[in-house]
């Protein structure tokens, strides 16, 4: 059997770094096909491999997980040449004053989806900057599932540059929902009050505490530049910057707690 770049096309919407697409084991990959694996770091999975994976992940709430995995460089210029928003004639040189949109557009650097994306892109240099302080202070618990929420940060600002709706975020044993009742119900999940600090607490639960008011702030950015009502990926996304402020503070309370 050989997989043409056709085929591995017609399963994805849009092309993106590190997507996933089923190759049966055996077959052979048109040059093509192969050509197109490399540009976009295509990750092949066998499908009947990946069935029995989704079936044991929806048992233990580890489904869509795609997202969490290392960085790789996110610039990639193949394809058709994108068109400018304002004036849709295609650009062979991009003006400064104008970045790429998605796939197809520039747009001016003030944005609303632009401003959003870099506020994101903050957001997630303070978090690699907090999980680096759980590593030193030795809580590698918390440093895992900050590195978690990096690669959260990455699927969001991915999400938003293809229009599609963003995954749900979850950690290790903390499934969204989960994590949502701790938050809610924080003494009889985790068996604390809910949390208010002052200047004794550590300064990993400060950094903590700025990263959940910055996911707040973010998501006000979200739903201006989205819009109201906003399309539903794009309403995904906003709901997402809610439960990650959430997410921020079940790991405070979770610091509190003593627990892992």
């Amino acid at each position: 059997m050989i997989v043409t770049e056709a085929d591995l096309r017609d399963q994805l919407r849009r092309p993106s770094m590190g997507a996933q697409v089923t190759v049966p084991t055996g077959a052979r990959l048109s040059p093509s096909a192969a050509d197109f694996v490399k540009q976009w770091a295509l990750v092949m999975v066998d499908p009947g491999a990946a069935a029995a994976a989704d079936d044991q992940g929806n048992a233990h709430g580890e489904h869509d997980r795609d997202w969490d995995k290392a960085s790789v460089f996110p610039v990639n210029f193949a394809g058709e040449l994108p068109s400018c928003l304002v004036c849709g004639t295609p650009l062979k040189k991009k003006p400064s004053e104008l970045t790429q949109l998605d796939a197809h557009h520039y747009a001016l650097k003030t944005h609303p989806r632009i401003k959003l994306r870099g506020e994101v892109d903050s957001l997630h240099a303070l978090v690699l900057l907090i999980q680096r302080m759980a590593r030193q202070d030795g809580d590698l618990v918390l440093a895992h599932d900050l590195g978690t929420i990096t690669a959260y940060c990455r699927e969001l600002t991915s999400a938003e540059y293809n229009g599609r709706p963003v995954a749900q975020l979850e950690l290790t044993d903390w499934g969204a929902d989960r994590i949502h009742l701790a938050t809610h119900d924080p003494k009889g999940t985790l068996g604390i009050e809910h949390l208010t600090i002052d200047e004794n607490e550590p300064e990993l639960q400060h950094w903590l505490n700025m990263a959940r008011t910055r996911s707040r702030e973010i998501e006000i950015t979200a739903m201006e530049a989205f819009g109201t009502p906003a399309p539903d990926w794009g309403a995904t996304i906003c709901h997402a910057f809610n439960r990650l402020s959430s997410t921020f503070y079940f790991l405070q309370l979770r610091m509190k707690a003593g627990l892992e």
